[in-house]
C-alpha cells in the first residue's frame, strides 16, 4: 500500500470513483482511493439509475448537463458499458403552476445549453401509449435524458481512473484522520497509514461519521427511499418483440413519482411524505448492501395516482421493493466544496441525485482543488451555504422535508416550514405583532413583506388543484390564516410590497437586516492584510466607509463586503447573511500566520436596523445628540452615536437608494431602540417594510448581488464593478493578475439594466434567456418591477456589443417573450441624489 500521494479520496460509489478519475484524467496522476468495503456497496448499487437534467438550481443544472455529456464518452474512452439508455423524460403536468414551472425551467435550460421540448397530451399519448392522458394540460420532455446501470458506470469510472495512474484501495476502511502543522494530512487506515497533501470525503451515508473524524458536524443525513420493480407486462413484451422504443421516463410531478420501464415490467419510485431518516449517527462498520423493510403503506397514494395514470400498472404484481439510503441535505442539493476551517479537505456529500452529479461534481472538484477555483459558479452546492445552526435536529426535519417535495413544484418565493423559526432577532414579536410575514435565510428569521391585520386568502384565493401535490401557498400563520400565495407570477403580495417601496420614498421605513454577516478585523497588520485580498482600496480614515470585493484567483467575484474603519487598526466588515461561513472560512483561510490579525465573527452580537427614507434624518435626530447634518454626517460614513439610551454604529449607506443610515447595534439593545425608533417615527408615518421590498428598490438602484450579478463566472469588470476594482493600488490583490489577463483577452458579458415592456403579470425573476435576432445573447440574473418608476425591470448579462443604452432585444418570462431595451444604469436617482441630500 502506498504511503504517501497527492489526495486521498475517501468513498468507493459512484461519487468518490468520479472524483478520482477527474482529479487524474487533469493530470493529479499520484491520487489514492479507499473504500471501506466494495465498491458501490453503499447507496450507489440500489439508485434506479436515473439521469433528470431537470433542476432549478443553476449550479446542480450544470452539474447534470456535463454528467449526461460526460457519461456517452466515458464508455467510448474504456470501451466498458455503462449501461445508458437514451429513452428520454417527460415530465406531465395536470395544472398551471406546474406548466409555469416547466416554462420558467426551460429559459434557465435554454442559456445552459439543455434541450426541452413542450409536449401537448396528444404527443405524449404518441411516446407513451400506456399513458391516460386525461386530466393533463401538456408535459415537457428532456430528449437526451434517460437512465444508466450505477455498478457499470462506476466501474466504468474505476477503469479510467486506474488507466491514468490512480490507485484504488478496496476493503480498506478509514480509522482517523489527522491534519499536520503544514496543513497537510495522514489518513490512517486499518492497512495502513497515507500521507497526502488533499482529502476528499465521498463517504455518501457516512458523512458524519467521516465529519467527526475532522472536527466537521457535515449537514448531511439520509433518508430511506423506496422503489418498486414488477413483474412484466404483456404489453411492454409485445412493444420489445415488435422492436418499438422504450417508452422512456415518465414523471408525474403532481403525483409525486417516477416510472420506467425494466426489463419487460416497470420501476416506480414515489417521493412521499413521512419517510423517515435513516444512519443518524451513521450505519454500523459491518453495513454493506444494506436496504430497509419495506413500508408500502406509506407509498399507497402514489401508487394509486400511477394506476390511475397508467392502468397497467395495477395490472402486474410486484416482484421487488427497494427500501435505501439516499444521502440528503436540508435544501436536497449536495454538499460538494471546501470543509470550513480547514485546509485542504474537501466534502462531496449529500447526493440525492448522486448518479446524475457524480459526473460534474467530480470534474468541479477537481477544477476547484487543481486550480484553485472551479469553473462554474458552484454557490448553489457549496458545504458553507449552511452554518452551526444545522444541527442534527434541524437536519432530520429539513431533510424530511426536502425529501418529500422532490416534485412539488418549486415556486421562486416558497418558504418551507420544518424547523422553524430557529433563529430569532429580539424583534421577531414586534414585527409580527405589526404583520410581518416571514421568510429565512441562513436560519434567520426575517420579514418578507407585512400583510394588513386579520388579512386572509380564501380557499378560492388559493385556487387549489386537484391532485397530490397541490400546495400553492406559504405555511399558515399561527393562528392558521393562510397569507401569502405561491406563484411564478405576480401574486397577492405584490400590491402590498409596491406600497411598501412608495411609502420609503415619501415617508421612513424600517427594516430588521440584523441576518447581516458581520465580523471583527482588528490588529497591526489588518489594513494591509485587508487590502490585500479586496480590488477596491479599503477605508483609510477613521469613520469612512467601503464597497469591496474580495476575487476569484481567475478575476470573478467571490465575496462583497461593506467595510467601515472604526478606529485604528479596527475594522467591522458585513456581507450578506447567507454568506457568513462562506465569506467567514475564506477570510479565515487567508490569515497570516504571524497573528498580526484577529478575527471574529460577531454577526449574532449586532443586530441591524436600516432606517430609510426622506424623513429618517428627522427621526433619527430626535433620538441622538449627533448633528446628522449633511455636512457633519456624509454618505459612506459611520459615527458612534447614541440612540435614546442605547448606542449603536451609524452608517449611512443602505441597499434601497434613499436618504438612510443602518444602525448597527448590541443585540441586546435592539427591543430598545426598535421601540424607540418607532415611537419617535410616529409623527412620520413610520412602518416596517421587508426584504421583498428591499429587493424591488436595489432593482431600481442596478445593485448588484452575489451570486447573480457577481459570480466566478463573470469577471469583475464584466460585472461592472470598474469603479471599485483599482488595478493601480499600490498593492497586489487576490485576482489581480488574472482579471488584467482576463481584460486582455476580452470579455464575453457586460452588466446592463434592462426595462421590459408589455408586462401585465409576470416579472422577470433571473436565469431567463434574452434574444437578439432569434439568437440567445444573454441571461438575466435578476428581475422584478421597480415600485418607484413603474416599470419591470431586469439586470442582466450580455454580450457587449449589444450593451448601449437604447439597444431592443427581447426576453423570455415564462414561455412568452417581450422587447427589453437597454436603459442606464439606476434607473431611480441616477445622480443619488437621495442618497446625498
Amino acid at each position: 500500500m502506498k504511503s504517501s500521494a497527492r489526495v486521498v479520496v475517501i468513498g468507493g460509489g459512484v461519487v468518490g470513483v468520479s472524483t478520482l478519475y477527474h482529479l487524474a484524467k487533469k493530470g493529479w496522476t499520484d491520487v489514492v482511493l479507499v473504500e471501506r468495503k466494495e465498491l458501490t456497496s453503499g447507496s450507489t448499487w440500489h439508485a434506479a439509475g436515473l439521469l433528470p437534467l431537470f433542476n432549478m438550481s443553476y449550479s446542480v443544472g450544470k452539474l447534470h448537463q456535463y454528467s449526461v455529456n460526460f457519461y456517452h464518452e466515458l464508455e467510448k474512452e474504456t470501451g466498458q458499458d455503462v449501461g445508458f439508455k437514451v429513452v428520454s423524460n417527460i415530465r406531465l403536468a395536470t395544472c398551471e403552476h406546474r406548466m409555469d414551472e416547466y416554462r420558467y425551467y426551460a429559459g434557465v435550460a435554454q442559456t445552459v445549453g439543455v434541450d426541452v421540448r413542450f409536449l401537448t397530451p396528444e404527443q405524449v399519448k404518441d411516446i407513451w401509449p400506456m399513458c391516460n392522458t386525461e386530466g393533463l394540460i401538456g408535459a415537457i420532455q428532456h430528449p437526451d435524458d434517460g437512465y444508466i446501470q450505477p455498478a457499470d458506470l462506476t466501474q466504468a469510472l474505476a477503469k479510467g481512473a486506474r488507466s491514468r495512474g490512480a490507485t484504488i484501495y478496496r476493503n480498506t476502511a478509514v480509522t482517523a484522520i489527522e491534519q499536520q502543522p503544514d496543513d497537510s494530512w495522514i489518513v490512517k487506515t486499518d492497512q495502513g497509514d497515507i500521507s497526502c497533501e488533499h482529502v476528499v470525503s465521498c463517504t455518501g451515508n457516512f458523512a458524519r461519521k467521516t465529519g467527526e473524524m475532522v472536527g466537521l458536524d457535515i449537514p448531511v443525513i439520509p433518508v430511506e427511499h423506496q422503489y418498486l420493480v414488477t413483474e412484466a407486462h404483456p404489453d411492454i413484451l409485445a412493444r420489445k418483440e415488435q422492436g418499438l422504443p422504450e417508452q422512456g421516463v415518465l414523471r408525474e410531478s403532481d403525483a409525486g413519482y417516477y416510472l420506467r420501464e425494466e426489463a419487460g415490467g416497470m420501476i416506480l419510485g414515489p417521493y412521499e411524505k413521512g419517510a423517515p431518516c435513516c444512519y443518524v449517527d451513521g450505519p454500523s462498520d459491518e453495513s454493506e448492501y444494506e436496504l430497509f423493510n419495506q413500508d408500502l403503506d406509506r407509498l399507497m397514494p402514489h401508487i394509486e395516482a400511477c394506476i390511475n395514470r397508467v392502468p397497467a400498472f395495477g395490472e402486474v404484481g410486484i416482484k421487488t421493493v427497494y427500501n435505501g439510503a439516499i444521502a440528503y441535505a436540508p435544501d436536497g442539493n449536495p454538499i460538494v466544496g471546501p470543509a470550513w476551517q480547514l485546509k485542504n479537505f474537501w466534502l462531496n456529500e449529500g447526493h440525492s441525485f448522486g448518479i446524475t452529479a457524480a459526473g460534474g461534481a467530480g470534474w468541479q472538484l477537481a477544477e476547484w482543488i487543481i486550480d484553485g477555483d472551479p469553473t462554474v459558479d458552484m454557490m448553489g452546492v457549496d458545504p458553507r451555504r449552511f452554518g452551526p445552526y444545522a444541527s442534527r435536529g434541524y437536519l432530520r426535519a429539513k431533510n424530511e422535508e426536502s425529501y418529500a417535495n422532490v416534485f412539488t413544484t418549486h415556486f421562486p418565493d416558497e418558504e418551507r416550514a420544518a424547523a422553524r423559526p430557529l433563529k430569532q432577532s429580539p424583534c421577531y414579536d414586534r414585527m409580527k405583532a405589526l404583520g410581518a410575514v416571514f421568510g429565512h435565510v441562513y436560519g434567520w428569521e426575517r420579514p418578507n413583506w407585512f400583510a394588513p391585520a386579520d388579512y386572509q386568502l380564501s380557499a378560492a384565493d388559493l385556487d387549489i388543484a386537484d391532485c397530490l401535490l397541490n400546495d400553492n401557498h406559504s405555511p399558515a400563520q399561527e393562528d392558521g390564516r393562510i397569507v401569502e400565495k405561491n406563484s411564478f407570477r405576480r401574486s397577492n403580495y405584490f400590491d402590498f410590497v409596491g406600497q411598501e417601496c412608495r411609502h420609503v420614498q415619501s415617508n421612513v421605513g424600517l427594516l430588521d437586516m440584523s441576518a447581516f454577516s458581520k465580523f471583527s478585523v482588528k490588529g497591526a497588520g489588518a489594513g494591509e492584510w485587508l487590502n490585500s485580498l479586496v480590488a477596491n482600496n479599503i477605508p483609510k480614515g477613521n469613520g469612512r466607509v467601503g464597497l469591496c470585493h474580495m476575487l476569484s484567483k481567475n478575476g470573478g467575484v467571490r465575496a462583497e463586503f461593506t467595510i467601515y474603519k472604526k478606529g485604528k487598526d479596527d475594522y467591522y466588515l458585513v456581507s450578506a447573511g447567507a454568506m457568513e461561513r462562506h465569506d467567514g472560512d475564506y477570510l479565515f483561510k487567508n490569515l497570516p500566520k504571524d497573528g498580526s490579525v484577529q478575527l471574529q465573527t460577531i454577526t449574532t452580537q449586532r443586530g441591524v436596523f436600516v432606517i430609510a427614507g426622506p424623513r429618517s434624518r428627522e427621526l433619527l435626530q430626535k433620538l441622538t445628540d449627533t448633528d446628522l447634518s449633511n455636512d457633519n454626517f456624509k454618505w459612506l460614513t459611520g459615527q458612534f452615536i447614541n440612540v435614546g439610551f442605547a448606542q449603536a454604529d451609524a452608517l449611512r449607506v443602505n441597499f434601497v437608494g434613499e436618504l438612510g443610515w443602518e444602525l448597527h447595534h448590541p443585540i441586546e439593545m435592539q427591543n430598545y431602540i426598535f421601540d424607540e425608533v418607532m415611537k419617535a417615527g410616529a409623527e412620520f408615518g413610520i412602518k416596517p417594510f421587508g426584504i421583498r421590498a428591499m429587493d424591488a428598490m436595489r432593482l431600481e438602484k442596478s445593485y448588484r448581488l452575489i451570486p447573480r450579478e457577481m459570480s466566478i463566472e463573470y469577471s469583475a469588470l464584466e460585472s461592472g464593478l470598474d469603479r471599485f476594482v483599482q488595478l493601480d493600488k499600490a498593492c497586489d490583490f487576490i485576482g489581480k493578475q488574472a482579471l488584467l489577463d482576463w481584460k486582455n483577452r476580452g470579455f464575453d458579458n457586460q452588466f446592463v439594466t434592462l426595462e421590459v415592456h408589455g408586462i401585465k403579470d409576470a416579472d422577470a425573476r433571473g436565469s431567463e434567456a434574452i434574444y437578439k435576432d432569434g439568437s440567445i445573447v444573454g441571461r438575466a440574473t435578476s428581475g422584478g418591477y421597480g415600485f418607484r418608476i413603474g416599470k419591470s425591470l431586469a439586470l442582466g448579462m450580455i454580450h457587449p456589443n449589444l450593451a448601449d443604452v437604447g439597444t431592443t432585444m427581447e426576453i423570455e418570462i415564462l414561455g412568452k417573450r417581450y422587447q427589453a431595451t437597454v436603459i442606464e444604469e439606476s434607473p431611480y436617482d441616477p445622480k443619488n441624489v437621495a442618497l446625498r441630500s
